[in-house]
């Protein structure tokens, strides 16, 4: 304390860590949950843009745990972020790419095995028609409470994909994990649905206490909208930017960079499954 600090007005405490903020509902106010019709919690993470042989070079411990240890090469019905992650509320997980299989019987295998993914029997996804949204689907038919944590601005709540969740937050950081589970809450009541999209497996690669300044900042679509009125000169011109692509040894780098953020994110699930209860499904993608 300085010599005069005690004549200073006092600074107002530091308020606690605020919670989830939840965006206005772009239609309006949800209605009330009707009685929950199944009992499992039921969590999708998406470990965004993790390639499958990183996954299995870092050779993560508990993560597998989920499965038996066992771990499947699934394919997206989508590339990148944004549709990637409609595809998943529509309901449809990454899919196996069964040779001589028409997509409808495969859709109708991977809808069914929902009944044990929700502790629910006879689930009518009759209901799903015409609104083919799996949010409003868990909320409305089902009785479940419905949250999103997301660590992209692309998914950000002003986009479409919130609907019909009861609270949808974009993190602070675009890469740390760690920071959604003091927001994730569970009751007795009735079950919970959470979908998190980690960022630490998104370029640059990198764990929230690391230094990623010396990889040029690529852009995705949300910042390329924010910064197109910068790539346009005078004349109207497209300026385009003259960063050079990665070579060879860049490449390997970034590479080692995803494998080693898989290796961290290890740690986190491994605090993630102390808080669900024992009733909880967690798909992880």
């Amino acid at each position: 304390m300085g010599l005069f600090d005690f004549l200073s007005p006092k600074k107002p405490a530091t308020p606690p860590p605020a919670g989830p903020r939840p965006m206005p509902r772009p239609l309006g106010a949800l209605g009330p949950h009707p009685e929950p019709k199944a009992t499992n919690n039921f969590i999708v993470i998406t470990l965004d843009s993790c390639r499958y042989d990183s996954f299995m070079r870092a050779a993560p411990k508990i993560i597998p745990k989920l499965s038996g240890g066992k771990v499947e090469k699934r394919y997206s019905y989508a590339s990148w972020t944004a549709p990637s992650h409609y595809n998943l509320l529509t309901g449809l997980l990454p899919h196996t790419t069964p040779p001589n299989v028409y997509a409808s019987e495969y859709y109708k295998e991977d809808f069914f095995n929902y009944n044990a993914r929700l502790g629910a029997k006879d689930v009518d996804f009759a209901k799903m028609v015409p609104a083919l949204w799996f949010p409003g689907f868990l909320r409305n038919t089902l009785g479940y409470r419905t949250h999103a944590r997301v660590s992209l601005p692309v998914l950000n709540p002003k986009t479409g994909i919130n609907r019909d969740f009861d609270s949808f937050q974009l993190m602070d950081k675009h890469n740390d994990m760690a920071s959604m589970l003091p927001t994730l809450t569970f009751t007795t009541e009735r079950p919970s649905f959470y979908m998190l999209n980690v960022g630490e497996t998104h370029y640059p690669y990198a764990k929230p206490d690391e230094d990623s300044s010396m990889w040029p900042r690529i852009s995705g679509v949300n910042g390329v909208f924010k910064k197109m009125g910068e790539a346009v000169d005078a004349q109207g011109n497209l300026v385009k930017d003259d960063t050079a692509f990665f070579d060879d040894d860049k490449m390997r780098q970034l590479h080692e960079r995803q494998v080693d953020t898989v290796r961290y994110l290890d740690s986190v699930f491994e605090k993630l499954y102390d808080i669900c209860p024992k009733d909880t499904h967690i798909v992880v993608t």
